[in-house]
C-alpha cells in the first residue's frame, strides 16, 4: 500500500522542557537589559530674570522629557534671580514607574562677567560638556510641556543635524495697554513670518537662537578645534547664536528649525527696548555680512547661513526707498495740486494686508490680536515703518566704525533710559523738513519734470514688490504651522 509519510522526517518535534525554560530566561533577560539613553545638559543664562526664572524652571520640570541636570548661571544680575533660582535648587524626580525621571538643579552666580550673556554660556558648556547634548534656555523663555522630547528625537534621528531650534512665538495672554500689545503683535508676526520662511527653505535654520535650542555637544567641540576656540561662543560677535550656527554648518552639519516644538520668549513692551534689542541684532548680523574684518569678527558675505539675511536687508532697504519716495512724491503732488487717484494704488496694500494674514492665519496658537494686527493694515504698516528704524539705526552704527557695546545698551534701554530710539524720526523729521524747503524753491517746469519721472520709478518698484508679495502669497505652505 501507497504511502505518503517521509520515513525521514519525524512527524513530531519534541522540545526539551529545560531547553525552552533556558530559552524563556534568556529572552527575558535580554529585554531587561538597560538601553542607552542620551543625556541632555541645561544650561540657563540669567541676567536680571526675577520676574520670569521661576515660569522657566517650572517649564523644564513640567517636560515630557525632562533635561538630565539643570544649571542656571546668573551673572551681572542686580535682582532677586538667584533668591528665587536657588528655591528649585536640588534633586527632582518626576513621573512614577517606568516612567519616573529625575533631574537636579545648581544654581550658579558667578557674579560681575564682563563677557555678559557668552560668559555665561561657556561657563554652562563647561559643566555640561559630559552630556550628549546641550540644551539652551534664555531665562525668560518657556516651552509646551514636548519641547524637549521633540527637540531629542529630532536631533537623535539624523546624526549630520549640529542643532536644531524650536518654533518662537511670544505669549500676549496677558498683556495690556495699547503700545504693549502692538509691539508684541508686530513681534509675533515678525516671528512667524522669519520661521515660515526658514520652514519653507527646508527647514534650514540660519540662526538657532539661545532662546530654546538643542545642540549635538559633539558638533560644538568639532567647532572648537575647527575655529582654534577654547569656548564654543566666542565674545567679539554681537550675536554670538548667529555665529555658532554659522560654525557649525562650516563644520558640515545641518542647522534646523523644529518641525513641532515650540517655545514662547520674553518680547520688548516698549519702543525702547524693542529698538535697542533689534539694532543689536541687526548690528551683528551686518558684522557678519560685510566683507573684510573688524576686531576678530571676519565677514563671511557668502556663507549660505546668510542669504535670508542678505535678502532680509535688501527688502528693507527698498520697503525703505519706496515709502520715502511715495511721501515725497504724493506731498508733492498735493502741493501743486497734481494727484490724480487711481485705484490701481489699491492693489499693493490689499496685496499687504492677504500676505499679512496668510501669516497670522499660520501661527498654530493665533488669536484675534493677530487677525486685526494684519487685517487693518496699518497697524502691521506702521510696526513696519518702526523695524525701518531699527534698520537703519544698525546700518549708521556700523558705518560709524566706533567701538560700541550694544549688549549693555540694551540692557539699558530695557531698565528705560536712553533716547537713542528717537533718532530715526528726528532724521526723518529733518530730511522731509529739508526737501520741503528744496521743494519750493523749485520752479514750476522743475516741479513737473520731477513728478514726471518720480511717479514712474516708484511704479516699477511697486509692481516689483507687488509680485514679490503675491508670489509669497500663493506659495504652498507645506502644513506647517508657526
Amino acid at each position: 500500500m501507497a504511502t505518503n509519510e517521509n520515513p525521514y522526517v519525524s512527524s513530531r518535534v519534541e522540545i526539551d522542557p529545560d531547553l525552552e525554560a533556558y530559552a524563556a530566561d534568556f529572552m527575558e533577560s535580554v529585554e531587561a537589559l538597560p538601553t542607552y539613553k542620551p543625556t541632555i545638559g541645561c544650561i540657563i543664562p540669567a541676567y536680571n530674570e526675577a520676574e520670569s526664572i521661576a515660569s522657566v524652571l517650572d517649564s523644564l520640570l513640567n517636560q515630557t522629557r525632562i533635561p538630565d541636570v539643570i544649571h542656571v548661571i546668573v551673572n551681572n544680575t542686580t535682582d532677586d534671580t538667584v533668591e528665587i533660582a536657588s528655591h528649585y535648587a536640588g534633586p527632582h524626580t518626576r513621573g512614577q514607574g517606568e516612567g519616573k525621571q529625575s533631574t537636579e538643579i545648581y544654581v550658579h552666580d558667578i557674579g560681575e562677567n564682563k563677557d555678559k550673556k557668552v560668559g555665561a554660556l561657556n561657563y554652562g558648556f563647561s559643566l555640561v560638556e559630559g552630556c550628549d547634548y546641550l540644551l539652551g534656555v534664555d531665562g525668560d523663555t518657556t516651552a509646551e510641556p514636548i519641547a524637549v522630547e521633540q527637540l531629542e528625537a529630532e536631533i537623535a534621528s539624523d546624526s549630520r543635524i549640529g542643532g536644531i531650534s524650536a518654533i518662537y512665538s511670544i505669549d500676549d495672554s496677558d498683556m495690556k495697554g495699547v503700545i504693549p500689545s502692538f509691539l508684541i503683535a508686530g513681534q509675533r508676526a515678525q516671528f512667524a513670518a522669519f520661521n515660515m520662511q526658514n520652514m519653507l527653505k527646508g527647514r534650514n535654520m540660519a540662526v538657532l537662537g539661545g532662546q530654546f535650542s538643542i545642540f549635538a555637544v559633539k558638533t560644538l567641540r568639532e567647532v572648537m578645534v575647527e575655529n582654534h576656540q577654547a569656548t564654543p561662543w566666542v565674545k567679539d560677535s554681537e550675536v554670538e547664536d548667529s555665529l555658532l550656527s554659522l560654525q557649525i554648518k562650516s563644520a558640515g552639519y545641518l542647522t534646523k528649525i523644529s518641525a513641532q516644538s515650540r517655545a514662547n520668549v520674553g518680547g520688548m513692551t516698549t519702543l525702547r527696548g524693542l529698538d535697542a534689542q533689534q539694532v543689536k541684532w541687526n548690528f551683528g548680523a551686518i558684522e557678519l555680512m560685510w566683507p573684510g574684518q573688524r576686531g576678530d569678527t571676519k565677514g563671511q558675505p557668502f556663507h549660505p547661513n546668510l542669504r535670508l539675511r542678505w535678502f532680509e536687508h535688501f527688502s528693507m532697504l527698498i520697503n525703505m526707498f519706496s515709502r520715502l519716495l511715495f511721501v515725497t512724491l504724493l506731498v508733492a503732488s498735493l502741493s501743486i495740486s497734481a494727484f490724480v487717484f487711481s485705484p490701481i494704488w489699491l492693489i499693493p496694500p490689499i496685496t499687504a494686508t492677504l500676505l499679512n494674514l496668510r501669516v497670522a492665519l499660520s501661527m498654530k496658537n493665533r488669536n484675534a490680536k493677530d487677525i486685526l494686527f494684519a487685517a487693518l493694515y496699518i497697524p502691521a504698516e506702521i510696526y513696519m515703518i518702526v523695524r525701518l528704524g531699527h534698520f537703519v539705526r544698525a546700518w549708521t552704527k556700523f558705518a560709524s566704525r566706533k567701538q560700541v557695546d550694544n549688549w549693555a545698551a540694551q540692557a539699558k534701554a530695557e531698565r528705560g533710559a536712553g533716547q537713542a530710539y528717537l533718532v530715526p524720526l528726528v532724521v526723518a523729521v529733518a530730511i522731509f523738513a529739508v526737501l520741503v524747503f528744496t521743494w519750493f524753491q523749485l520752479s514750476v517746469v522743475v516741479q513737473s519734470t520731477v513728478l514726471w519721472i518720480g511717479w514712474p520709478i516708484l511704479g516699477v518698484i511697486t509692481v516689483l514688490q507687488t509680485l514679490s508679495m503675491f508670489t509669497k502669497l500663493i506659495r504652498r505652505q507645506r502644513g506647517y504651522k508657526v
